[in-house]
């Protein structure tokens, strides 16, 4: 009885072994049927399409539909589709009715840079840039003015990286980040602006004026003090009176008239 209760169990247990494998030998003496294209996120986000993602694999693989499956290089296929940085991920595998898939997800943009040397520019939540090569304009905080955009941030290199000194960029994607968690700044907030000096100012949407904030340090207390000044003040002598706001200076607001 126990010898029979044994066999009962092992045979369960072969078969989960030994049939995986002879289907994916089966699978690999087999050729290519067809391709399938997966975006997983193409409809939240539209860098990249479904046709265009099909031409970088061609042109980086070749055809290979009636290719033998076991002659298809997956790690390849991978590596090329990966040159498009605005790709955050990329897997090929073949399925067992002898179909290619290249599944790929979007990076997620939380920014647009357009520096003034030239260029225009996404920048995803991991502060990877991404070069704007298509119409698409999702609604992004922009950045503008005196940024640099240098030549290992192009390669892949993010801005957070601890290898990338001295560049703004880093603060603004943080001080983007906190006006982004909250809805009232999230709205109001329209550009950053960095000027020749290495400051940083905002443009709002509602009101016709600049926000000086000069450095990105204390951002929450400038903010508190940005807010307190939006209901106190603005709605008493009206929100045209100013040219600029200046919240450079420690506890204060120091307010230009136009």
């Amino acid at each position: 009885m126990k010898k029979a209760l044994k066999i009962l169990t092992v045979i369960p247990l072969l078969y989960l072994v030994i049939v995986p494998v002879y289907l994916a030998g089966s699978t690999n003496r087999k050729s290519v049927a067809r391709v399938s294209i997966i975006i997983s996120d193409s409809s939240d986000y539209h860098f990249i399409t479904g046709k265009y993602l099909h031409s970088v694999f061609l042109n980086g693989s070749g055809d290979v539909t009636g290719k033998p499956v076991r002659d298809v290089s997956l790690g390849n296929i991978e590596k090329n589709i990966k040159t498009l940085r605005e790709l955050k991920t990329v897997e090929a595998y073949t399925t067992i009715d002898r179909k290619l898939v290249i599944w790929a997800a979007q990076r997620h943009p939380v920014m647009r840079v357009m520096p003034d040397e030239g260029g225009d520019y996404f920048i995803d939540e991991e502060g990877i840039v991404v070069r704007k090569r298509n119409a698409y304009n999702p609604r992004l905080h922009m950045v503008v003015g005196n940024i640099n955009i240098s030549r290992a941030m192009l390669n892949g290199v993010s801005i957070l990286d601890t290898t990338v000194k001295n560049t703004i960029l880093k603060d603004i994607y943080y001080l983007v980040e906190f006006i982004g968690k909250d809805s009232f700044w999230s709205a109001q907030i329209d550009q950053v602006f960095v000027d020749r000096n290495n400051e940083i100012n905002l443009i709002p949407r509602i009101g016709n004026h600049t926000v000086h904030l000069g450095s990105a340090e204390n951002v929450k207390t400038k903010f508190e003090n940005l807010e307190a000044f939006y209901k106190n003040v603005l709605p008493e002598v009206g929100w045209n009176k100013y040219s600029v706001i200046n919240l450079e200076f420690k506890d204060q607001i120091v307010c230009k008239k136009r």
